[in-house]
């Protein structure tokens, strides 16, 4: 007998990642094949995303791609979209199934029957049921894993979804996480990438208590003592959120690597209020600060929405100068899209389309230099690196502890392994090339 096949496409974030692997793994234990999304299955799910409009869009392209393989097949819609909007991605011609935030992790039971709907069928709950956590994490589909430690958000910031579409803010319990990276180090994955909503604010209990259970920071120290993972790196973190304590215990850790992505939105206080972040910019100042000071080679990243509602000519160029002084290393920018059912998308000072475009282009061509400079100031040390597993046109790609990303030919001998190497300079396409020092770096 034929086994069935699934396929997945995530849109989004880590943590989308994370939940479709999880999600897939249920698949595998109900008989199900897991092939590529571009081959024939009998069920392609796909993991929405809902932070920007552009994700929106490319909803209904992937419904049209996988019909295109198989237009007999079962087509099912999770994630953070199709838990805002489930009616308008059931309305998409091609659409069987839409699950929200509480059902998703149950999709197997939703599916005895792949006969397809003549409208697509809607299981989603009132958001305030989302209250209950499910651990992930992503194996197999890359050289790291995305391991979730914490889901939904308590935070109000004007322009977003996130607490719509996922809840309260909770987390896995400490017990959990170290199973789970334990778990992760025995299927000889080098890299665990910590993931999550707000991942600062771990600790709040299982189920959405307000009492923290165990601190981000004693995560951070609990996970730096399981054996077998050779690199740890925090995905994402409010400033106000990543303490002292963090940062020092990073600098001196066994595992967890100088590298922080840290959220600043905007570099105007005045933009900061109008989003209800729960800092102004010169605790951000303090916090790339602190750390340049104790890791002068730590790589940071920056995410920053341009076009917020009243962003004048003036208060853009406040927040690119602000970025252009700061001691950082690339940018994540956002072109601010309205949202439904959020404060921002009500408030006076709409910046037109054209506008926020090309402050986005001013920005991502910042970030351009930033990265170059930061990558010229890496020549001339010894860095590890870990060999990702693609061959891109001829070339193996893979990152440095402090996210230098580096190329040589490609070789697979070379595939998820970890190297000490000399960064020796930059290629025409901004990519750094080295010298190999170690064979296998311990």
């Amino acid at each position: 007998m034929n086994r069935q096949k699934v396929a997945f496409y995530t849109l989004g974030c880590k943590l989308n990642f994370s939940e479709t692997s999880t999600i897939a793994r249920s698949f595998k234990d109900e008989g199900f094949d897991r092939v590529d999304f571009s081959e024939p299955a009998d069920i392609y799910v796909i993991n929405t995303c809902s932070v920007t409009d552009n994700a929106d869009k490319r909803f209904k392209t992937i419904v049209k791609q996988a019909q295109k393989v198989n237009p007999d097949a079962f087509v099912a819609a999770v994630g953070c979209y199709a838990q805002l909007k489930p009616q308008e991605l059931a309305d998409v011609d091609g659409v069987d199934l839409v699950l929200g935030a509480t059902e998703k992790f149950k999709i197997t039971d939703y599916i005895n029957d792949l006969s397809k709907n003549d409208f697509g069928e809607v299981h989603s709950c009132e958001i305030e049921e989302a209250d209950f956590y499910v651990g992930s994490y992503s194996i197999g589909d890359r050289t790291r894993a995305f391991l979730k430690v914490q889901d939904g958000c308590d935070y109000k910031c004007t322009y977003c979804t996130i607490p719509l579409a996922r809840g309260i803010s909770r987390s896995d319990t400490l017990e959990n996480v170290l199973k789970n990276a334990k778990e992760i180090s025995e299927q000889n994955i080098k890299e665990i990438v910590l993931t999550g909503v707000n991942i600062g604010d771990y600790g709040k209990g299982e189920f959405g208590n307000k009492k923290h259970e165990h601190t981000f920071f004693e995560l951070v120290q609990a996970l730096d003592q399981v054996d077998g993972i050779e690199r740890l790196r925090i995905s994402s973190i409010e400033p106000n959120l990543l303490k002292n304590e963090t940062i020092d215990f990073v600098s001196q850790s066994r595992t967890f690597v100088p590298h922080f992505h840290i959220p600043l939105q905007s570099g105007s206080n005045t933009i900061l209020k109008a989003m209800r972040r729960r800092y102004l910019k010169e605790l951000y100042v303090d916090r790339v600060t602190r750390i340049k000071e104790v890791m002068p080679h730590a790589c940071i990243g920056v995410d920053v929405i341009v076009g917020f509602p009243g962003e004048t000519d003036e208060l853009f160029l406040e927040t690119y100068q602000f970025l252009a002084d700061l001691d950082i290393s690339y940018l994540h920018v956002f072109t601010y899209s309205e949202r439904d059912n959020t404060l921002a998308a009500n408030m006076d000072g709409e910046i037109p389309k054209n506008v926020r475009s090309k402050r986005s282009k001013m920005l991502r061509g910042l970030s351009a230099k930033k990265r170059r400079a930061f990558y010229e100031s890496q020549l001339g040390s010894r860095r590890t690196v870990l060999f990702e597993g693609e061959n891109k046109e001829g070339y193996i790609h893979g990152f440095t502890e402090n996210y230098v990303k580096v190329k040589a030919p490609w070789n697979p001998e070379l595939v998820n392994t970890l190297h000490e190497v000399d960064l020796t300079g930059i290629d025409e396409d901004g990519l750094v090339r080295f010298e190999v020092i170690s064979v296998e770096a311990e």
